[in-house]
């Protein structure tokens, strides 16, 4: 069976790390997100798999090639052109006109086709969506999921009939406008009669303008509200909740890699740390080959990624902290992602540590951490806010 993944958006939303690192790939400890997606389509029969890339396409294909070594086929869809330097420059299409470009380039799309967003991590039974979506008949299907009315501002709700039917959309309508607790998860199922409605060679969207085409031309267009785990990182909050989700157990598809040296706290390899001499509360994720000096603390939950050095003294709290990071001694680290030249607080306000000369994070945990004085960690408290919290 054929799927699709949506992979070729900048993702914006989740700056800074799209700075450097797609979307889809994106770790959710260590294991990017995209290749969840990936083991739920070959569970359930999807095993030949069209990804559209774009920006920083070099890094999704380089990670997952042809796809042999996850039990699946994938071939890749590159929006943009390749520039005087040649170097490939990306230049998205839209979500519908990049299933559009495939289909143009060879009818690849013969049968009932999955569509999934690159950037959510979810256990959905495909097998029960598709054959509901059969069993109407329908020409598109959104898979949906229900959230409390408070929370509807932060999605696009779908609006049905009593048998399911599409009749509109409400893009993040308030609570008192909200006419339905339905939102779209970025979860459809389609048939190759869509591409119909779909123009080529322009830039088109699947929620902006294919649905309420669909709608309006009162096309068999349908959505299933199904329970399920579903956990957006479009944005850094989301990214935030899903790393503490998976920490605390909450996640049950993710499980904790590395191994579990004491209750609640795992590591990878080779983690250089006197035990004896470390205050560490779970539930924590070092590392392989990260430094933790004696008399520093770590409370969890929080995720130390790989070749990080947490110097004596410092503290860490409630934070996620990439690879080749490194805190400086003293410094208190609370409720704060650090990605490298930046922190960001968890409503995702960044901080460009390296243009403000913040010494105590250094972006290369190779190099040798300077000392500082009173003086220089009473100014980094001040930048950050009382304590860098």
């Amino acid at each position: 069976m054929k799927a699709m993944i949506l992979a070729a958006g900048k993702g914006t939303r989740v700056r800074p790390i799209t700075y450097t690192i797609p979307k889809p790939m994106i770790p959710i400890l260590q294991k990017p997100v995209m290749e969840f997606l990936l083991e739920l389509l070959r569970q359930h029969g999807f095993d030949q798999i069209m990804v559209n890339v774009s920006h920083l396409a070099e890094e999704i294909e380089n990670y997952f090639r042809d796809g042999q070594r996850f039990g699946v086929q994938i071939a890749y869809s590159f929006e943009g052109k390749i520039d005087d330097d040649g170097k490939l420059e990306g230049e998205a299409i839209g979500s519908a006109g990049g299933m559009r470009r495939i289909q143009d380039f060879s009818p690849f799309f013969d049968d009932t086709f999955v569509v999934l967003c690159g950037d959510a991590l979810i256990d959905l039974d495909l097998t029960a969506a598709v054959k509901w979506h059969r069993a109407k008949g329908s020409i598109a299907t959104i898979i949906t999921k229900s959230v409390p009315k408070e929370e509807v501002s932060s999605y696009g709700v779908v609006v049905t009939d009593e048998e399911g039917r599409v009749k509109a959309f409400q893009e993040k309508p308030s609570t008192e406008e909200a006419l339905s607790t339905n939102i779209n998860t970025g979860i459809y199922i389609f048939e190759p009669e869509v591409f119909n409605y779909i123009p080529s060679g322009v830039e088109y969207d699947i929620g902006g303008q294919l649905f309420p085409k669909l709608v309006e031309i009162k096309a068999p267009f349908y959505a299933i509200p199904m329970d399920f785990e579903w956990v957006d990182i479009g944005k850094v909050p989301d990214y935030w909740r899903a790393i503490r989700g998976v920490l605390l157990g909450e996640i049950k598809n993710v499980q904790i890699p590395g191994h579990e040296v004491a209750p609640g706290i795992y590591t990878g390899l080779n983690v250089a740390v006197n035990w004896d001499k470390v205050d560490i509360t779970g539930p924590v994720y070092i590392g392989g080959m990260t430094r933790i000096e004696d008399g520093a603390k770590i409370v969890g939950p929080a995720m130390i990624g790989p070749n990080c050095w947490i110097c004596s003294g410092a503290t860490v709290e409630n934070s996620v902290i990439f690879e080749w990071s490194r805190l400086g001694p003293g410094v208190r680290l609370v409720d704060k992602l650090v990605f490298g030249r930046y922190c960001v607080d968890k409503t995702g306000a960044a901080i460009d540590v390296q243009a403000a000369a913040l010494d105590w994070l250094i972006t290369d945990a190779r190099q040798t951490p300077p000392s500082h004085t009173p003086l220089e960690l009473q100014a980094i408290e001040e930048l950050l806010g009382t304590n860098a919290t």
